[in-house]
């Protein structure tokens, strides 16, 4: 990797990074030899090791390169090993990573940190968890873009083509509160032991807030998350993609006190999201018709389209603080979510990051 010499104030290196096209537009931390050493520290690749490549300018997103994006990020180090498990999560086929950098449409790489270390890293998934003010969350999902912006190729106006674009392609990154979830957290739904930490990416849109305050039981709080979820003008309209549901603690509470399971609640939305394919403009009709609708019967306007190809393609997490509300995340819909374990380069699951410097 190239070493770059620059005048010794911030400013100059910030001006430096800007002017190269390779920043978020916001202020970098100067990734110097000692603080890039640093992140090598919480891993067992070697730094020329190739975690992916990645589309679209299909850039060979070394360890190396990572942690440089990693540190001008703001990372810890022990923050490494998640945006490692990311960037490679991104990189698989069903990820449709190109499609997802490239499109037209506003969405970011949705970043999940579930099992002990979102807690060993104090990754917030409580209060504000989309939010600001977490060290962890928004470096991690800084990062994540940076690699984006830096390696993979993805700038603004040039290979990143998002008409207006969204906040979530900054920082996106939370933990599932699995201390507040009254059901299997989202990794052991997946296959995974409860004891194992893993990262789940998913190419999403921001998320849009369901407020529901008069609600007591499951079958009226899901009504409102159904109705949200019955858009037109989501990706998802058309039964695509796995659109995300992430239930507040007080709303997932409610649900499971009527006894619903994470199936049944998925059986219900998708039973009850679905939309009358006669509210289509004739135009969009006409289109998905010519494209083919992911449905196995022929579809009229009198036809209910589902916000999703099965039941089973919708997600459901727990995250946040107290308060009802919950929210719907939408997805770019050409893409599925990616769970992987962070793992020692065996593929042994770690049990904590300090594995990689013990």
């Amino acid at each position: 990797m190239a070493v770059i010499r620059l005048p010794g104030t911030l400013e100059a290196v910030n001006a430096h990074f800007h002017r190269e096209g390779m920043t978020d537009g916001l202020p970098i931390v100067p990734p110097t030899r000692e603080a890039v050493d640093g992140m090598l520290a919480y891993t067992d690749l070697g730094p020329q090791e190739v975690v992916a490549v990645l589309p679209p300018y299909k850039g060979q997103a070394t360890v190396e390169k990572i942690a440089v994006n990693a540190v001008m990020a703001g990372c810890l180090p022990p923050y490494f090993p998640v945006v490692l498990t990311a960037v490679a999560a991104l990189a698989e086929a069903p990820y449709n990573l190109y499609g997802v950098l490239a499109t037209t449409h506003p969405c970011g790489n949705l970043v999940m940190v579930n099992g002990p270390i979102a807690s060993e890293l104090d990754i917030n998934g409580g209060y504000n968890a989309l939010g600001q003010g977490w060290r962890a969350n928004a470096s991690i999902g800084r990062a994540v873009r940076l690699v984006m912006i830096n390696i993979a190729g993805a700038r603004p106006g040039v290979l990143d083509r998002a008409t207006q674009g969204t906040p979530a392609k900054i920082a996106y990154c939370f933990a599932e509160n699995e201390a507040r979830s009254p059901w299997e957290p989202f990794h052991v739904e997946r296959g995974f032991d409860a004891g194992t930490s893993t990262v789940t990416v998913l190419g999403a849109e921001g998320p849009h807030n369901i407020n529901d305050h008069g609600s007591t039981s499951a079958e009226e709080i899901l009504t409102t998350v159904a109705g949200t979820m019955a858009i037109l003008g989501s990706n998802n309209a058309f039964g695509t993609g796995e659109p995300m549901v992430i239930l507040g603690p007080e709303h997932a509470a409610t649900i499971a006190a009527d006894g619903l399971n994470k199936a049944q609640i998925k059986t219900w939305l998708y039973d009850n999201s679905k939309i009358l394919a006669g509210r289509f403009s004739p135009g969009n009709f006409a289109r998905h018709t010519q494209r083919g609708w992911p449905q196995t019967e022929q579809v009229t306007p009198e036809t209910y389209v589902g916000s999703a190809f099965s039941a089973d393609d919708i997600l459901i997490v727990v995250a946040g603080g107290a308060g009802k509300h919950s929210c719907f995340v939408p997805t770019f819909g050409h893409t599925r979510a990616i769970t992987r374990p962070i793992a020692l380069k065996d593929g042994s699951p770690v049990p904590s990051v300090e594995a990689f410097v013990g």
